[in-house]
């Protein structure tokens, strides 16, 4: 199965989909269902499955599991006084834990997004099939996090668990920069009444600095290693004997 995860608009432009499809192709992958396909679970954007996620987000809602949030990521920085480290949010400080929907909005103007309430001091364990036993506390480890934006879409912690859920998923595997979200979705899955699936985190591919491959930091994408003539044979043989490798 191919999903395309396509909920940050500004960022996803025409044309990335067709150059998606041909890239993974090109580099030996092949799918059974997707947004070329079609299939059982579609549709495979989750730009076209807003209402699923709407459906959990009432559901959310109606159980007292959230709580609208006017912060910016800039006032929940300045609170904790803290620069941004890495990829990973600050833990939220809980400004808008108490406050009203309609003194806060008249108060800022604002639109809010809407956070999960994490429940402090729970210990969140699972296990990992490949890291292992993996334990994290909530409130500590990670605050209350966005499940619907201030745009009126859903978040991505909510969009994958629905969608994982929903589209049948038995076990997840993906980079281990996502333990932490793993943590995050657990409660989700309890929230929603969700059997949660097996998690399977894999070592993230780095520089010959122990940084993490990013646009951001000029790594090179697939395509341009394509474009400078590397086979897909080669990629896999220079990365597996040598991850540093440029």
């Amino acid at each position: 199965m191919l999903r395309i995860e396509d909920l940050d608009f500004e960022r996803c432009k025409p044309g990335f989909l067709s150059a998606i499809l041909e890239d993974l192709r090109w580099f030996g992958f092949s799918w059974d269902e997707g947004p070329d396909h079609g299939g059982e679970f579609g549709p495979y954007e989750q730009s076209g499955r807003r209402q699923h996620y709407a459906t959990g987000f009432e559901k959310l809602q109606r159980g007292g599991f959230v709580y609208p949030c006017f912060c910016s990521r800039q006032d929940v920085l300045r609170v904790l006084q803290a620069p941004h480290m890495g990829d990973e949010e600050p833990v939220y400080p809980g400004t808008c834990r108490e406050r009203s929907i309609t003194e806060t909005a008249s108060d800022l103007g604002r639109t809010a997004s809407w956070r999960f309430q994490v429940p402090d001091g729970e210990i969140v364990s699972f296990q990992d099939g490949n890291y292992g036993p993996q334990r994290f506390i909530a409130g500590k480890d990670f605050g209350d996090f966005v499940v619907w934006r201030h745009d009126n879409q859903a978040a991505y912690q909510l969009a994958a668990t629905i969608d994982d859920s929903e589209m049948k998923i038995t076990e997840v595997v993906r980079g281990a920069d996502l333990l932490l979200s793993t943590a995050r979705q657990l409660l989700l899955y309890r929230a929603l009444g969700l059997l949660p699936p097996r998690f399977f985190h894999c070592p993230l591919i780095t520089d010959a600095t122990g940084t993490r491959l990013a646009k951001r930091h000029d790594a090179l994408s697939l395509r341009a290693l394509r474009a400078r003539g590397e086979t897909p044979e080669s990629i896999r043989q220079t990365w597996a004997t040598d991850p540093s490798a440029p």
